[in-house]
């Protein structure tokens, strides 16, 4: 009989959260997901299988999210002391999906006494419990807009073993994730090693193709060049704190060059409207006109910048009714290009929802400004003259696994511009590593920029080509990565999913009949 079972979960989930970027303490997350293991294999009923899980959540996400608090240090209408307690409400929901997980398990256990007199588990419980938690986060990822931050497969980043994302994704290497957490709890028993049977080859095959070779450099040889100011949003109350930044981020951007060069800056920091024909000219602090010839005088004639504002949007009365998170181009001549709207919104961050509701209880959002954000159509590839196919995500979209790409025209690289500044110390590199493991899955170089940091350029392998530490004003200039030949996961998608969950549910109830 198990002692204090609810606190070993809670202690279990604590432990396991400190497998994430910044620690990346891996090893502790697979103990404390074997801990989980054996407390649902021995609950005695399916309602204290998924409180557990339940409880073993709550640790888990009460740390592993612990920087959403951070965001209500930068905002008076509701006080800082309610970020402690939105990190608290949101990890009591958030842990429902353990719970689904350890529900779903809990019905394939078998007891087997060894000689000892221990109830081992036999394989297939571990399977179904990895198929049960592969879904339960695919759930997170969906419902309610989604939540996926830090998924189970984003710990193997500090070993290389990543590579595996490239050929079945994150969610179905989050499934052999927890196999190998389930192997560990095995061998502590009678040591059956069944379920490596399957891990073993996936983690060879993964880091193979983690080392794969690199496709052509499209077109020419160009630089990009990547600026991170260290403004932060506390400097937001400076009454000059447009100019402050638009001065700070071209003096970064450097001098106009004769080699050519990708410029590009974080989201955020163009505060002036670039966009001309605007109904209202109170609207424009200053003339479009000029605050994009500033921007061009940056670039050298084969030069491009990418750069982040907001739009505004206008009814046929000339009534604003509502704005974009978006991405210009900008050329030379210092003329706009194609433009690209976020598509996955922030709930609380760029739109209130229920807003008479929340707006009752004195629940503002956290981006300055009244009126909501406006979503975009989804991933796009834009054509940049002289650079060549650009995907777009702006910040929080990288983070989710198979919606990152326009899968009807692949592009050479994806463009992640992100304001980390709310996302206090943990966030940024938590974010940074979901980004690498985007790039592993779609073999495609990704460029962060941030105000605050981490700013860095990642190769299609997920390996950080050069950085821009947090807290750091700078600027690196370095040569644009390469494409990798589309992976397996690009073509197939979230269909290695199900694939993945298919195929453990087959071994469940095949060891379950071996068994029997």
């Amino acid at each position: 009989m198990l002692r204090r079972p609810l606190l070993t979960a809670l202690a279990a989930g604590l432990l396991s959260a400190t497998g994430f970027a910044p620690l990346d303490w891996w090893p502790l997350l697979l103990v404390g997901l074997a801990v989980l293991l054996h407390l649902v294999h021995e609950a005695p009923s399916l309602k204290s299988a998924i409180l557990r899980g339940w409880i073993f959540g709550v640790g888990h996400f009460a740390v592993g999210s612990a920087w959403l608090q951070q965001p209500f240090a930068y905002q008076d209408k509701m006080s800082p002391a309610l970020g402690y307690l939105a990190v608290v409400l949101v990890a009591l929901y958030l842990a429902v999906y353990p719970a689904i997980a350890t529900g779903l398990a809990w019905f394939f256990k078998r007891r087997v006494p060894n000689r000892a007199g221990w109830n081992e588990p036999d394989p297939g419980y571990i399977f179904a419990a990895a198929g049960a938690w592969l879904v339960s986060e695919w759930l997170r990822s969906t419902m309610f807009t989604g939540y996926p931050w830090n998924p189970l497969a984003v710990i193997w980043l500090p070993t290389g073993l990543a590579g595996v994302a490239a050929l079945i994704g994150t969610y179905a290497l989050t499934g052999v994730t927890m196999l190998i957490a389930g192997a560990l709890y095995l061998a502590a028993g009678r040591r059956n090693y069944a379920p490596l049977l399957i891990v073993v080859p996936l983690l060879i095959a993964g880091a193979i193709a983690g080392t794969g070779p690199a496709g052509p450099v499209p077109g020419p040889q160009r630089n990009v060049r990547i600026v991170q100011p260290n403004i932060g949003q506390d400097a937001y109350s400076r009454p000059d704190y447009s100019e402050h930044v638009l001065s700070k981020m071209i003096e970064l951007s450097g001098k106009p060059s004769l080699t050519p060069r990708l410029l590009v800056w974080p989201e955020g920091m163009v505060n002036d409207y670039i966009e001309d024909g605007y109904p209202d000219p109170r609207f424009y602090r200053l003339d479009p006109r000029l605050v994009r010839a500033r921007i061009a005088a940056t670039l050298g004639p084969l030069d491009t910048a990418l750069i982040g504002g907001n739009a505004l949007f206008f009814g046929p009365d000339a009534k604003l009714t509502g704005a974009a998170n978006s991405i210009w181009t900008i050329d030379p001549a210092g003329m706009l290009g194609r433009r690209y709207d976020k598509a996955h919104l922030v709930p609380f961050g760029e739109y209130l929802p229920a807003r008479p509701f929340f707006e009752s209880l004195g629940i503002a959002r956290f981006a300055a400004g009244d009126i909501d954000f406006v979503r975009g159509h989804g991933p796009q590839t834009i054509e940049v003259p002289g650079v060549g196919k650009v995907g777009m995500q702006i910040c929080y979209e990288i983070v989710f696994s198979g919606h990152v790409v326009d899968r009807l025209e692949r592009p050479d690289f994806i463009f992640n511009p992100s304001n980390d500044a709310w996302f206090g110390s943990s966030g940024p590199p938590q974010h940074l590593a979901q980004a690498r493991l985007r790039a592993i899955e779609e073999g495609l170089p990704i460029l962060r920029a941030t105000p605050t940091g981490i700013s860095a350029v990642i190769d299609a392998g997920g390996h950080l080509i050069a950085t821009i530490p947090a807290g750091v004003a700078g600027a690196i200039e370095v040569p644009l990565p390469a494409p990798r030949p589309p992976t397996l996961f690009s073509r197939a998608g979230n269909w290695m999913a199900v694939f993945a969950v298919l195929l453990f549910l087959l071994l469940a109830v095949a060891f379950r009949r071996f068994a029997r």
